[in-house]
């Protein structure tokens, strides 16, 4: 009789600890430890999250609203679908990445929406080979074009390109070859590669570069005001923790005021981070567009879809973003 009550007591002990343990390390819920989980990429597009990161702005705007704690986890990832494939796992919250890898999540239901903007970067395509002077030249080619990835933004800002000037938005999807920036760099000054697509700052190094020339059509297919990089949040931290939520938008608003307030104080922290000297990353900064409303979105989520890189229609701005987000 005793071991029968011992055993009935250690179990109900278990399921206890058990449950205490659950509720422990779902740190998105415990009171006691708040865990939020942000995924980004490289580059001076990312700047305002090297502020909010070293500034701690996500921690700090959390504790004045609730006064409590909040643990801040950053990981740079290779392309914005590792990060859709984070935040459709749970693994994630928040991830920062192209515009068009996010209405691709977006329009795969993969659960979260915009809920700020970042920024805006002027892209641009160069050459080596000096027969290349503008698209036509490479449609039925086999020269290659180096861009991030297939789906990226630079993908579509291709396509873009070809359509705004007449041709098929996929008359060139064949000739692509998935590259980093700056392994895309190397490869068309040392001519290995036929054609590179690319953002600040490589365009800018590339533009410098004599034996390299650009495509003009690529350059005005899409401003460099225009959004490029965009915040995104899980529904369910929405919906959730609307205090945290607040306070990664707050953190965001403070971290782009910072960058356009100060752009020289802006490059001491940022320039370790992307290699460059703090002169150079001064310059470059000042050539982006730092900003939290969108710009465009919607009309590249229409053309996605007119043309088969979304299956699924967007034709309202809510659909795309949280109700805080300003733009179009």
């Amino acid at each position: 009789m005793i071991s029968k009550r011992i055993t009935a007591l250690t179990m109900i002990f278990l399921v206890i600890l058990a449950t205490a343990c659950g509720t422990a390390s779902n740190a998105n819920e415990s009171e006691e430890t708040v865990v939020l989980n942000i995924a980004y990429q490289y580059g001076l597009a990312y700047a305002p999250l090297i502020i909010c990161r070293e500034n701690e702005l996500i921690e700090q705007e959390y504790e004045k609203l609730t006064g409590k704690q909040v643990t801040v986890t950053w990981t740079q990832m290779s392309s914005g679908a590792d990060i859709n494939t984070g935040i459709a796992s749970g693994n994630l919250n928040v991830g920062f990445m192209g515009i068009a890898p996010a209405l691709i999540g977006i329009s795969n239901s993969v659960g979260y929406k915009i809920f700020t903007n970042l920024s805006g970067q002027e892209h641009g395509m160069m050459a080596h080979d000096e027969s290349i002077k503008e698209l036509k030249d490479l449609i039925g080619s086999s020269h290659q074009i180096a861009l991030v990835n297939i789906g990226s933004i630079q993908h579509i800002i291709l396509a873009k390109a070809l359509v705004d000037n007449g041709y098929d938005a996929h008359a060139l999807d064949s000739n692509i070859v998935a590259m980093k920036h700056p392994d895309g760099m190397n490869s068309v000054e040392t001519n290995s590669i036929s054609c590179h697509l690319t953002t600040n700052p490589y365009i800018y190094k590339e533009r410098s570069n004599a034996d390299l020339h650009e495509l003009g059509e690529v350059k005005e297919s899409w401003p460099a005001d225009n959004s490029f990089i965009v915040g995104v949040c899980a529904e369910k931290l929405y919906s959730e923790n609307p205090d945290l939520y607040k306070a990664l938008c707050q953190a965001m608003d403070l971290a782009v005021d910072f960058v356009n307030s100060d752009v020289e104080a802006t490059a001491e922290i940022t320039c370790e981070y992307d290699g460059n000297t703090y002169e150079s990353e001064a310059m470059y900064l000042a050539a982006g567009t730092y900003g939290t409303s969108t710009k465009g979105i919607l009309e590249l989520a229409q053309f996605m879809y007119e043309y088969g890189f979304i299956e699924k229609e967007i034709s309202r701005y809510e659909d795309l973003t949280f109700e805080n987000v300003a733009g179009d």
